[in-house]
């Protein structure tokens, strides 16, 4: 079963982020874990994926306008997507600087897409998705990992 990760990265640090998340879910048994820049993911990617899990930078308290593209371009698959899984992790230059927000504005995509969104586990923070303040340390990575293995699971026990 497919597990898409997609990711918008400038800096490299979304990228470092959406490295650990496939991580996570390399560690399911059934899931196999497709990794891309949101610039090459395509119409198979999302129909082809059980679960989606989108990451991005802060831009302005919202996810980059590169990642949006995505959803607006593909918006013509948003019926064969409903029941599929939604996850959400963001990287951030400032203390406060909204990566919750920027969470909620992918969390919202997945929404109107009809998926079915997951935060991250207790174990990772229990809130909207992960996320860190510039470069991903060991910890932030762990916690990233966990959200993929969990959205692995849910979709392999969905799709049960």
């Amino acid at each position: 079963m497919k597990i898409l990760v997609m990711y918008f990265s400038r800096s490299g640090n979304t990228k470092k982020l959406a490295e650990a998340v496939a991580g996570g879910v390399g560690e399911v048994d059934g899931a196999e874990c497709l990794l891309k820049p949101c610039s090459a993911v395509t119409r198979e990617d999302f129909l082809n994926s059980r679960a989606v899990i989108a990451g991005s930078p802060v831009y302005f308290g919202a996810m980059a306008a590169e990642l949006k593209a995505v959803f607006d371009k593909l918006v013509i698959v948003r019926k064969q997507m409903e029941g599929k899984i939604g996850a959400a992790f963001a990287t951030g230059g400032g203390e406060s600087g909204g990566k919750e927000t920027t969470l909620i504005s992918i969390l919202q995509a997945f929404l109107i897409y009809g998926m079915i969104v997951v935060g991250d586990p207790i174990a990772a923070g229990g809130h909207y998705g992960v996320a860190c303040l510039g470069i991903p340390d060991a910890d932030t990575a762990a916690k990233a990992a966990v959200l993929g293995r969990r959205v692995a699971e849910l979709a392999l026990r969905l799709s049960a």
